[in-house]
């Protein structure tokens, strides 16, 4: 819980806040029909089991914000929703995770492993889901930080592209060690390349777009020029590349 965090709470829009809930809400669903608390069939059960984790979230992050005094008898409900909010879908997303991650044996962890395996791999758009979901989990903790920002005025253009291609060869490291591991299986007569274009580049297209998204609604775009908020975009980027990437190992 960084300062910047729940600063970030006191003074977000609340139209912005409830569109970051909102958004989230879904990319919840299709979380929970990965690794959810509990093997489901339905849409509906997805959205309950969603329903369960954001609100586990919002509890958890009313009882830690109090017990460390970011929130007391004197803070408005703006700023008390502002800085719930946000925690909440973290909290939310870690809730539903945890189930993935917290098995009764190795044996059990094993089975769970493999049904997930072939529930995510399976379908391509569930391993962009995937992703997407790891992308946002790192950028939203990122975003906040006056880091971005600094880094990002500093930035030439030619670090921005040394930057590009250094998250590019991270993402793309990450799906070879994954082959390696069994985890992701190369489809007969697909190339280096088509993989590369299929996960590499599609997967740090959907950093960069949840980069974006999250500086927007959190206002670190707001009265700056385009080439400014690219570098902000490219900086914020890495660590979304990272945590997409990474998103399969979790999974």
């Amino acid at each position: 819980m960084t300062m910047e965090m729940w600063a970030l709470g006191h003074t977000m829009s609340p139209l912005r806040l409830m569109l970051f809930v909102a958004l989230a809400f879904p990319m919840l669903v299709g979380l929970s029909h990965l690794v959810g608390f509990e093997p489901t069939v339905e849409l509906i059960q997805d959205g309950v089991d969603a329903l369960v984790a954001l609100a586990a979230g919002f509890i958890i992050s009313i009882a830690m914000l109090f017990q460390l005094n970011v929130l007391g008898a004197g803070s408005s409900w703006r700023e008390a929703a502002g800085a719930v909010g946000l925690f909440a879908v973290a909290g939310a997303i870690g809730a539903l995770l945890a189930q993935s991650q917290l098995h009764a044996s190795p044996e059990q962890e094993r089975r769970e492993q493999q049904k997930r395996d072939r529930r995510i791999e399976s379908s391509y758009p569930a391993q962009l889901l995937a992703m997407l979901i790891g992308a946002l989990f790192l950028s939203i903790n990122v975003a906040p930080t006056d880091e971005v920002v600094l880094l990002a005025a500093g930035m030439t253009p030619w670090h921005s592209i040394g930057l590009v291609l250094l998250s590019l060869a991270i993402m793309h490291a990450f799906v070879y060690s994954l082959e390696f591991k069994g985890h992701h299986h190369r489809a007969e007569g697909m190339t280096v390349a088509s993989i590369a274009l299929r996960y590499s580049v599609a997967g740090y297209a959907l950093a960069l777009l949840t980069s974006l998204l999250v500086l927007w609604l959190f206002g670190r775009t707001d009265d700056t020029s385009l080439a400014f908020v690219v570098s902000e975009m490219v900086v914020l980027g890495f660590p979304a590349a990272v945590g997409a990437a990474a998103a399969r190992l979790v999974l």
